[in-house]
This record gives C-alpha cells, sequence and structure tokens, in this order.
C-alpha cells in the first residue's frame, strides 16, 4: 500500500487488509514515495479512524517505497495516479509494472483514486475509511 507520506492513506490501507487476511499467509506493508516521514507512525486521525473500527495502526511506522519492494512483494497498490506514477518509475521492466495497481481499480466507486485526508477534517479519514476498507475486502477474497 503506497501513498505519498506514508502517514495517511497507506497506513490505513495496510491495517485494514491486515486485518482481513491470515497473517501467516499474507505479508502486508506500506510505504510512501516520499521521505518526509519516514521513522514516524501513523497521522493521529488516521490512527483514530482505523481504532474506531478495532484496528490498531500506531505501531506503524512510516518508510520510503523502494525499488527492493518490487523484489518483497507480489502486489503493490497506490493511492492516486501520482504515486502510481512514482512507483512506475523505479520499476525494473515489465515484471515489476504488472505489479502496480491503483486501489480503487479494485471496485466500482466512479473513483480511480483515494483522495488525500491530510489537509482536511476528520471526515475526509472517515471517507478514506470507507473506500479502503471497500477495496480490501476484494483483495482479502482473492487472498484468501
Amino acid at each position: 500500500m503506497v501513498c505519498l507520506g506514508n502517514i495517511c492513506r497507506s497506513p490505513l490501507a495496510e491495517g485494514v487488509l491486515k486485518s482481513k487476511v491470515d497473517p501467516s499467509q499474507v505479508f502486508v506493508d506500506s510505504a510512501g514515495t516520499a521521505g518526509y516521514h519516514v521513522g514516524n507512525p501513523p497521522d493521529e486521525r488516521s490512527i483514530a479512524v482505523a481504532n474506531k473500527y478495532g484496528i490498531d495502526i500506531s505501531a506503524q511506522k512510516c518508510r520510503r517505497f523502494s525499488k527492493t519492494d518490487f523484489r518483497d512483494f507480489d502486489y503493490i497498490y497506490a493511492m492516486d495516479k501520482s504515486n502510481f506514477s512514482n512507483i512506475i518509475k523505479l520499476a525494473n521492466g515489465k515484471v515489476d509494472e504488472r505489479k502496480v495497481k491503483l486501489l480503487l481499480d479494485e471496485v466500482d466507486l466512479g473513483l480511480s483514486e483515494v483522495p488525500d485526508p491530510y489537509y482536511g477534517g476528520e471526515d475526509g479519514f472517515e471517507k478514506v475509511y470507507q473506500m479502503v476498507d471497500l477495496a480490501c475486502q476484494v483483495i482479502a477474497k482473492r487472498l484468501n
């Protein structure tokens, strides 16, 4: 799960998908394409909305997406087109590129991107949670 800073959308997506899969069978992680917040926990508003649904993401630490992620992961989900493009730029060819998808391509919500809630209010984090939850339900069914 990849967004820009790895403090709002992708930590939520990581936590939601982890809550829906068998952790002994599926490894889920998140990262950001920018290194603004490396080592920091997720945004307090992401932590709060996750807690509202019984998911604890407070122990996550932000990290930056790297080329080795193509080796380590079978699926790489970007939250928006900008981050998708930034990920693709690091790909080592078509095999790597085929691993990358937009998260909302998994569901039909009439949107292709998960909006960044960082500069908005708490309702934005709720909306992001709902979108991510629907997409992760689809992904989890395929992985389980």
